[in-house]
């Protein structure tokens, strides 16, 4: 038997979707004859590149800058939650209810708060919404990284900033499982759609260990229908890196507005 990295980290909270995750991977790896192999002390980047690979999941915008040709998709969630479906989500432009301000271009000059730069849902879909919106290659009076979409939200309840987006399939979590975190806030617009956070695995990997590890998650997701039923999610859908392809045009189309770089 052989033993491989498998981690779902990218929806680790609240604790019944972490639950649920972990369920659905030793399932997963109970049918595929694997065991776990630790990935403790890696960092993200490390596991995505990591020889040992079987699954994982990752961001869009990583997947085309970071993971670029590194790395092999084995397919996409299709969840069917609050703005996250067939394939696709959104991410939330979010402020406290009580803001006296109720539309986009009423924020210029406001707090602005992101996950990470890296983040497709937290940065790269936020700077094509306000690229229309810039002055002279700024929005924001000044942008915090948080370092989760957790702590964005965290970050808008306690009046350390005034936007912020956050994943729709985040938020729907939160909403469903710990609503006290999303307690207080307005959703003041959405932004465009992209793929869903992608599965991968290792650039080594066959046309057919990959359909065959896709075959499992959704043999698994339907045996376990309680666990399908907490993710919102009803299937893993077939995903080549080119579908990802749109989170670059966006980053494109804001740069060709002026606003390459959020702030």
């Amino acid at each position: 038997m052989t033993a491989k990295i498998a981690e779902l980290l990218m929806y680790t909270a609240p604790e019944p979707i972490r639950q649920a995750n972990e369920r659905w991977l030793t399932r997963i790896l109970e049918r595929l004859d694997t065991t776990r192999q630790t990935a403790e002390g890696l960092s993200l980047p490390d596991l995505w590149l990591s020889p040992d690979l079987l699954l994982t999941q990752t961001c869009g915008y990583p997947l085309m800058t970071l993971l670029r040709d590194q790395v092999r998709v084995v397919g996409r969630p299709r969840y069917e939650l609050p703005d996250s479906n067939g394939g696709n989500h959104c991410s939330l432009l979010l402020s406290r209810a009580d803001d006296p301000r109720r539309s986009l271009p009423a924020f210029y000059n406001s707090r602005g708060v992101i996950n990470d730069e890296g983040s497709n849902s937290g940065m790269n879909l936020l700077r094509h919404r306000l690229a229309p919106l810039h002055r002279d290659g700024q929005f924001f009076a000044s942008v915090g990284i948080s370092g989760a979409h957790r702590e964005s939200l965290r970050w808008l309840r306690e009046d350390l900033a005034d936007l912020a987006a956050i994943d729709s399939v985040t938020f729907a979590y939160l909403a469903r499982h710990a609503e006290k975190e999303v307690a207080g806030l307005r959703v003041v617009a959405r932004s465009a759609f992209s793929p869903t956070l992608p599965y991968i695995t290792v650039a080594s990997a066959s046309d057919e260990q990959i359909e065959q590890l896709r075959q499992v998650m959704n043999q698994t997701l339907r045996e376990l229908p309680d666990v399908a039923e907490i993710l919102g999610l009803q299937e893993v859908l077939p995903a080549t890196q080119s579908d990802y392809q749109v989170v670059l045009e966006y980053q494109q189309e804001a740069e060709t507005l002026g606003y390459g770089r959020l702030r």
